[in-house]
């Protein structure tokens, strides 16, 4: 499979933020949302075998948390898919960063799939295939990043339309960075304002919680493999 970088740091996103974490980026995106900051693998890479990944994530460390993440990694569902079963049977606890503009059903039942639902200011809007629907299950997590008012009502509809609370684990709000960001570690580098967010989803009692990319606040938001 292609492979743009495998690191360990800390999960900056999801139910599981603050845990330490592998990450396992592929390379390859069929999407080019407007605040992307991971354009850096669009292209290039390396090419590893499942055995090789499987290597440099226990390396890295033996047990834990790993995600497999991109880029789209599933875009690369012959090779992705057996690596997310043998990290399984290795022990570890696997999450999936996805669009959930490719289909899932393949995905294995024990992973956590967090999905990136695209919001309209991301330009990639209506590309969540909506058969995906029916593969979430309550250990998965659906994720909208938003840039402005427009794309949490969206959100918001999208998901009382589709009970996602009731579906899923947890409904994820995260306000979008700009993706040239660099130097300070704030929210000012937010294309929505969090304190904006907070505030809408309090007066409409929204069945989500907010979530900040905490890597952003930890490290200089333009650092890599962190």
């Amino acid at each position: 499979m292609q492979i743009t970088e495998i690191y360990k740091s800390l999960q900056g996103e999801s139910t599981h933020a603050g845990l330490p974490c592998v990450f396992v980026r592929l390379t390859g995106c069929n999407l080019r949302c407007t605040w992307c900051d991971s354009e850096y693998t669009f292209q290039g890479g390396r090419k590893m075998t499942l055995q090789e990944v499987r290597d440099e994530v226990s390396r890295l460390s033996p047990t834990g948390l790993v995600e497999v993440t991109g880029g789209e990694p599933m875009l690369q569902e012959r090779e992705v898919v057996p690596l997310m079963r043998h990290l399984l049977q290795d022990g570890y606890t696997v999450l999936l960063e996805t669009s959930g503009e490719r289909p899932l059903a393949s995905v294995p039942a024990e992973v956590i799939k967090i999905v990136d639902v695209k919001c309209p200011d991301s330009g990639e809007a209506n590309t969540f295939d909506a058969s995906n629907l029916h593969a979430l299950t309550s250990r998965d997590e659906v994720k909208f990043v938003l840039a402005s008012r427009a794309d949490y009502d969206f959100a918001r509809e999208f998901t009382a339309r589709h009970n996602l609370a009731e579906k899923v684990n947890a409904v994820l709000f995260s306000p979008a960075f700009r993706k040239d960001a660099t130097g300070s570690r704030d929210s000012s580098h937010c294309l929505l304002d969090p304190q904006d967010l907070a505030s809408w989803m309090i007066a409409d009692n929204v069945s989500a919680r907010l979530g900040l990319q905490l890597h952003k606040f930890i490290w200089d938001p333009a650092v890599k493999g962190v």
